[in-house]
């Protein structure tokens, strides 16, 4: 007998990639996503220059590239860089971007857990707030590695956006409390409507990291994607206090308190 409650990979990326479609009109508006601050950019710069290097016109192919944020932040660093996002509506804004600040960067439709790129093609590849939705991260992390060029390198920003640590669930309590005594200016801020919380939830709840994308996780996935020279970065601090004052007040301070990292993997030559 058929399991009619059975839902395919291939219908939760669908469901994934029209999520991120709807998210698009509203995407450059939240912290975290756009960026609100020359801090948050310096952040961000040094954040990229430690584990990537200098530009030097070296190709980067940013994954899951949404309106081009990050794209556009490899380009100033000299970067010769391709995003790559399967959302058309991210797309859309991120080359009326690139055409309002006449950037030549280049902007592709594609899966990033199936390129189609060439082997050994990139120099680096980046990809932010992209490996939680994964679907099958071993197989994406092996098509990564397939497309970095010997001695290439790979840089994750993610974060365990599932298992709130004891602060953060202090900090839920607060702003119920707060929210429930009428305090204004105080209460929670959610990124998204109602309705879409409840996607996004539905989503999480079937992906790869359902259970939250831990750090060690993610890196020894890398490993035996064939990675080597992983190494684990959580000081992020910087960029979490570059936004913490374009954010409602809980959510700053929670977003301090989550697990978030970056992780660079490299190809080994």
């Amino acid at each position: 007998m058929t399991n009619t409650n059975t839902i395919s990979n291939f219908n939760l990326r669908e469901e994934i990639r029209d999520y991120w479609g709807k998210r698009a009109e509203t995407f450059d508006s939240q912290p975290g996503h756009e960026i609100f601050s020359e801090d948050e950019r310096q952040a961000w710069f040094r954040l990229f220059k430690k584990h990537l290097g200098a530009g030097d016109g070296r190709r980067v192919l940013d994954l899951a590239s949404g309106t081009g944020v990050v794209s556009h932040l490899l380009d100033d660093l000299k970067f010769d860089v391709t995003g790559m996002d399967w959302a058309e509506p991210m797309l859309a804004l991120a080359r009326e971007k690139a055409l309002v600040r006449q950037r030549s960067i280049r902007f592709l439709l594609g899966d990033a857990e199936q390129t189609m790129e060439p082997s050994e093609h990139y120099d680096a590849l980046t990809c932010r707030h992209l490996v939680w939705t994964l679907v099958d991260p071993a197989a994406a992390f092996a098509e990564w590695h397939r497309i970095l060029k010997p001695g290439g390198c790979l840089l994750v920003v993610d974060g365990d956006f599932v298992n709130p640590g004891p602060v953060a669930r202090l900090i839920s309590r607060l702003s119920c409390w707060f929210k429930q005594a009428g305090v204004p200016n105080l209460e929670w801020a959610d990124d998204a409507a109602a309705d879409m919380q409840s996607i996004h939830r539905s989503i999480l709840s079937r992906v790869h990291f359902s259970k939250g994308a831990r750090a060690e996780a993610v890196a020894a996935l890398l490993k035996e994607a064939g990675f080597r020279k992983v190494s684990i970065d959580t000081d992020l601090k910087a960029i979490h206090r570059a936004q913490r004052p374009h954010l409602p007040f809980f959510k700053g301070w929670e977003r301090t308190t989550q697990h978030r990292y970056a992780i660079c993997a490299v190809k080994e030559d």
